[in-house]
């Protein structure tokens, strides 16, 4: 392992430092009298403490910046900058579908294999000049995994008041042996260790930290505290001469401060409508969403704990989701996760609907009557429900998520 030396990290650090003065000038004179939703995406919590308010600023600047090899990005990697797979509709959504992540799994026997002596579950498709010009190219999937396929990058608007919703509200919502025989079976996903996943796709990820860091490996190819051994390729370690950066490339710090920013980005506010015909059909359609069942998974609101942060404290959050795993059906060709089979997805949070234009995780859908369709599994009945409704009651519910 290369050691630490003083020109490490150069250029990430030297961008914090020009940066901090004037940031902090900037949080001491913002107004903090806002509710956790943003006025529009992309802004931090309004209410935030002039402090983390300019951490939020600094770690968006590092969040856009574009990374080099001379800094540790790759050798192999997928992006350039963290805001490559999250500018839609602005730095810090989500991806558009024509950027996507290869990913490829290994599930036999009811267990899921991410492949980590072979690279990984994420085939990282890039590589630096440095490492071309040793004869090397990207990972390819490897032949021991079972599938693969696409994903986009899901958005980061109000992680940081899912990960202040305490794990005992999760649970009581939660009804793996579904109990209750309505046919949902929601479980909570955790992590190797024990810890709830409630971050990505599949429940991958435990915190906010957790998920920036894994960005940080898988797509830029940077080590980190955690990790400071380079990835190999495909499992092959490669030679030092082609990433000569000392390790880790990333410090704590700079991993802190792009945390702080996906942790203190603003929930997406609903669109707002005056009273009007607009207005009433946004909220019958509300209702409809509600009894046809969507809400069993999709539940409106959660409410925040004791988070450290005041703005993320107590809070009510409307996100539709209940941040649990659930059949979702259509499982053959699907990818598993670290606690989640194949067409096991954590359910979508569907506030800031309104912002995509793609739908599901693999981008594939641009219609949202499209994308109910595809609902199967526990979902199965709600669908149905859905499609029963009147063309005019099926417009509402449409009408009521685009208002999200």
């Amino acid at each position: 392992m290369k050691t630490e030396s003083s020109v490490s990290r150069a250029g990430w650090t030297n961008q914090r430092a020009l940066l901090l003065s004037a940031i902090f000038v900037v949080a001491a004179c913002t107004e903090s009298d806002a509710p956790v939703s943003a006025g529009l995406p992309g802004q931090a919590i309004p209410t935030l403490s002039d402090g983390n308010r300019g951490r939020f600023l600094l770690g968006r600047a590092l969040f856009e910046r574009i990374a080099t090899q001379e800094e540790g990005l790759g050798p192999l990697y997928n992006q350039d900058r963290c805001s490559s797979c999250h500018d839609s509709p602005t730095v810090g959504g989500g991806s558009s579908a024509s950027v996507r992540v290869l990913k490829a799994t290994r599930f036999v026997d009811g267990r899921c294999d991410l492949l980590e002596e072979f690279g990984g579950d994420n085939i990282q498709l890039r590589v630096t000049e440095l490492f071309a010009a040793h004869g090397f190219g990207p990972e390819g999937i490897p032949p021991e995994a079972t599938d693969s396929g696409y994903v986009t990058a899901p958005s980061l608007f109000g992680l940081g008041l899912i990960e202040a919703i305490p794990d005992s509200a999760l649970l009581s919502i939660a009804d793996p042996e579904d109990r209750d025989g309505d046919g949902i079976s929601g479980r909570l996903p955790r992590t190797a260790d024990g810890r709830s996943a409630r971050f990505g796709r599949k429940g991958d990820a435990a915190s906010v930290e957790d998920f920036v860091e894994s960005a940080l490996r898988f797509e830029l190819g940077f080590t980190t505290p955690r990790h400071p051994e380079e990835e190999g390729r495909n499992g092959v370690p490669v030679p030092q001469v082609v990433d000569p950066m000392p390790d880790p490339e990333i410090d704590a710090e700079t991993l802190g401060l792009l945390s702080d920013y996906v942790r203190f980005l603003g929930a997406p506010a609903p669109e707002h409508l005056a009273d009007g015909p607009a207005a009433d059909s946004v909220s019958q359609g509300e209702v409809l969403f509600d009894q046809v069942g969507c809400t069993r998974c999709h539940r409106p609101e959660l409410r925040t704990g004791n988070a450290e942060e005041p703005a993320l404290r107590n809070q009510v959050v409307r996100l539709y989701s209940d941040l649990l795993l659930h059949d979702f059906g259509n499982s053959e060709g699907d990818l598993c996760g670290l606690d989640a089979a194949p067409g096991e997805f954590r359910t979508a949070p569907l506030w800031g609907l309104r912002y995509r234009e793609h739908f599901l995780h693999d981008g594939s859908v641009m219609d949202l009557g499209e994308a109910i369709d595809r609902h199967s599994g526990e979902a199965i009945l709600a669908r149905v429900r859905f499609r029963v409704l009147s063309l005019q009651a099926q417009a509402m519910v449409l009408r009521f998520l685009r208002s999200l």
